[in-house]
């Protein structure tokens, strides 16, 4: 594996939307996939990992490739996330079983593998499974980046909540997706 002090985490961003609040949220997700796929593409120009963490949606027994499908034949939002940002073969990908990415998985020994000091999050839920992820990763020492145009929530207040509390407490960096400032070694 390829030493990169910096590495991308896509959270949640295949998804049935499915739930309460669902349909919102699955539209904040198309609306922020594009942008996610623009920073996507600027991480491999500079070779830095992009990791995909998603929700195993308590299907125990399915594996990644399970869940792109259902997302495709689901159609709507689900659909046009994961035709757009599905994972390639060079990426990697982890199933979670709750809402942070690094509870029970094996994020933190792929992460110390790839030689990561600094994350940059986004994804779904800002309010939920990206403050989780990063409460997790402040934690373990990590440098936080969360570009807020890459995250989003079922509201605008929860998502502006959110980030406060990432920015003030957590101490990352909430910047555009179009500024990597701070992010990749000069």
């Amino acid at each position: 594996m390829k030493h990169q002090s910096t590495a991308l985490l896509i959270l949640d961003m295949v998804n049935c939307f499915d739930f309460e609040g669902g349909v919102r949220l699955g539209a904040a997700a198309k609306r922020i996939a594009p942008r996610v796929l623009a920073l996507r593409n600027r991480f491999d120009r500079c070779a830095a990992p992009t990791i995909y963490v998603n929700d195993n949606f308590a299907h125990w027994q399915g594996q990644f490739s399970d869940l792109i499908a259902t997302c495709r034949d689901r159609g709507g939002a689900s659909r046009a996330v994961v035709e757009l940002l599905s994972p390639r073969p060079h990426d990697y990908h982890i199933l979670k079983p709750k809402h942070s990415a690094f509870l029970a998985t094996p994020l933190p020994i792929l992460l110390a593998k790839l030689g990561v000091e600094s994350l940059a999050i986004c994804g779904v839920a800002t309010d939920s499974c990206v403050l989780a992820s990063a409460q997790d990763a402040n934690m373990r020492e990590y440098q936080l980046w969360v570009p807020e145009d890459c995250v989003a929530a079922i509201s605008a207040a929860r998502h502006q909540n959110a980030l406060r509390i990432v920015s003030t407490s957590l101490n990352a960096k909430i910047q555009l997706s179009t500024s990597l400032s701070g992010i990749f070694p000069q």
